[in-house]
C-alpha cells in the first residue's frame, strides 16, 4: 500500500498494490500494522455500505463531539468525487478541503480524520461505496454543511441542477451558521 498524505495533514490517500492477471485481481484493502505504522491507530468498529445512481450527493456530514468519527473510505465499483472539510475551528486548515476521484477503477481509498465533513458526489451511473468508521453512527450527534457554501467553495464537476440531494442535505447549514 502507497500512502500519500494529502495537503490537509491528517487525510491521506491510500493506493493499494493490485496484482492481475487472467483470472482477474487480488489487492488487500487495509493491513492494521501497515495502517497504523503511517497514519497511527485507529480502531474501526462499524463497516458501511451504499449504493447511489448518478448525481446523488451525500454530505457534507459530520458527528460531534465525543461521537466524532474517523473514516477509510473506497468504492467498489463506479466513480465518486470524495471531499473532506477541515472544520476543526482552532485548525489553520478551517474551511479548507480536498477532492479526489476515487473508483472501482483506481482503488484509490481515502482516510479522513475526525474534525472533518465528509460528502461525496456521484459521477457514474452507480456506485458502489464501502467505508470504515472509528465510531457508531449517533443520530443526536449529526449534522451537515451545504454542499454549495460559497465559503468553502468545492468546485462539484456536474450541474447542480443534475445534484440529488436528501431533504436533510437540501436544509443543511452554512459553515458559518455553523461555527461563526
Amino acid at each position: 500500500m502507497n500512502y500519500i498524505e494529502t495537503q490537509l495533514p491528517g487525510v491521506w490517500i491510500l493506493e493499494p498494490r493490485v496484482f492481475t492477471d487472467d483470472r482477474g485481481y487480488f489487492m488487500e484493502t487495509y493491513r492494521k500494522e501497515d495502517f497504523d505504522k503511517h497514519i497511527g491507530e485507529i480502531s474501526f468498529v462499524q463497516d458501511n455500505e451504499s449504493k447511489s445512481s448518478y448525481g446523488v450527493l451525500r454530505g457534507l456530514h459530520f458527528q460531534k463531539g465525543e461521537f466524532a468519527q474517523a473514516k477509510l473510505i473506497r468504492v467498489i465499483s463506479g466513480t465518486v468525487l470524495d471531499v473532506a472539510v477541515d472544520i476543526r475551528k482552532d485548525s489553520p486548515n478551517f474551511g479548507k478541503h480536498i477532492a479526489v476521484e476515487l473508483s472501482g477503477e483506481n482503488k484509490r481509498q481515502l482516510f479522513i480524520p475526525r474534525g472533518f465533513a465528509h460528502g461525496f458526489l456521484v459521477l457514474s451511473p452507480n456506485v458502489v461505496f464501502d467505508y470504515k468508521v472509528d465510531n457508531v453512527y449517533a443520530p443526536q450527534a449529526e449534522d451537515a454543511i451545504v454542499y454549495n457554501d460559497p465559503d468553502i467553495n468545492i468546485q462539484w464537476p456536474i450541474p447542480s441542477e443534475e445534484i440529488v440531494l436528501s431533504e436533510k442535505d437540501k436544509n443543511a447549514s452554512s459553515l458559518k451558521e455553523l461555527y461563526i
